[in-house]
């Protein structure tokens, strides 16, 4: 699988199109993640039968209870300790309307990140033919309906620079960001990208936070989140049809079965796991988080 290539949005048409469409409405994000795009770009067919697998597992109240109780899972670790840092405008040198851009960009990384950590742990799981649903839940929130307002609306559409077009003076950020999450020099997530649009933002709040990501707190956060992940995959109504021989009897080859193993087997076990949480640390630092309670 050429990790490279990307169908990007605009880029898309027809059933591509609308399934991209579909994502975003369903993940409640103006955003199409670079997973969806690297494989439409490579399997598309496998994207449009497993997004039709997968999509009921993100439509249930007890799904919008896991992202707000994921949230809350970082940042009260991180609390715990003590405040997180907050800037204004003033504090990392934007002008206003660049400080808006900046947490409604963060605000979308909000939503998404505990999306992406169910998608990964549920498709890492069936693709291997390992157990998805196998508890599922009794209560009403297992197939009541996702909330209509939750999430919804909240964030702006992530802008991001090529990793050669990242300012030179942010390079011992980087260096540092890539060995904390234990990234090579040619990758940095997107979430990286986005924040150095503005370097004075990166550089002040890497500073600030990169000794409490590195501390028990931030362990203890993706232990709880690792936890409510598992737990909620345990329990969803969903029994995706992903296995190798399910595959094979719609009619996708070894070749094909293989890559997105890999994939998402990659994603839910390497670097990635401490990216997501990760999130809600740094769109807490400009008051962009989402719902923290309040789903029974």
């Amino acid at each position: 699988m050429d990790t490279d290539a990307q169908r990007h949005e605009l880029a898309a048409e027809g059933w591509q199109r609308g399934l991209y469409d579909d994502v975003k409405d369903t993940f409640r994000a103006p955003i199409v993640n670079w997973i969806f795009r690297t494989t439409m770009a490579n399997e598309p067919d496998f994207l449009r039968y497993a997004w039709g697998q997968v999509k009921p597992v993100f439509e249930t109240r007890a799904f919008g209870r896991l992202t707000v109780r994921y949230r809350d899972a970082v940042c009260s670790a991180l609390e715990a300790e003590g405040p997180l840092p907050t800037y204004r405008p003033s504090d990392v040198a934007l002008a206003p309307e660049a400080y808006r851009e900046l947490r409604g960009q963060l605000a979308t990384y909000d939503v998404v990140a505990p999306r992406l950590a169910v998608l990964f742990e549920t498709m890492d799981r069936a693709l291997h033919d390992d157990p998805v649903g196998q508890a599922p839940a009794t209560d009403r929130a297992a197939t009541a309906p996702f909330p209509a307002a939750l999430d919804r609306d909240r964030g702006r559409s992530p802008t991001l620079l090529d990793l050669g077009a990242v300012p030179d003076d942010l390079a011992d950020t980087v260096d540092a960001i890539q060995a904390f999450h234990g990234f090579e020099a040619d990758a940095l997530p997107s979430i990286y990208r986005t924040l150095a649009q503005w370097p004075s933002f990166l550089e002040a709040m890497w500073a600030d936070v990169e000794p409490r990501l590195a501390g028990d707190a931030f362990e203890t956060a993706c232990e709880r989140t690792d936890d409510l992940v598992t737990t909620f995959v345990d329990e969803t109504p969903s029994r995706p049809r992903l296995g190798p021989d399910d595959l094979a009897r719609v009619g996708f080859d070894d070749d094909t079965v293989a890559g997105v193993q890999g994939l998402f087997r990659e994603f839910n076990t390497g670097p990635v796991a401490t990216v997501l949480p990760a999130l809600h640390v740094y769109a807490a630092t400009v008051d962009a988080t989402g719902e923290r309670d309040g789903f029974g």
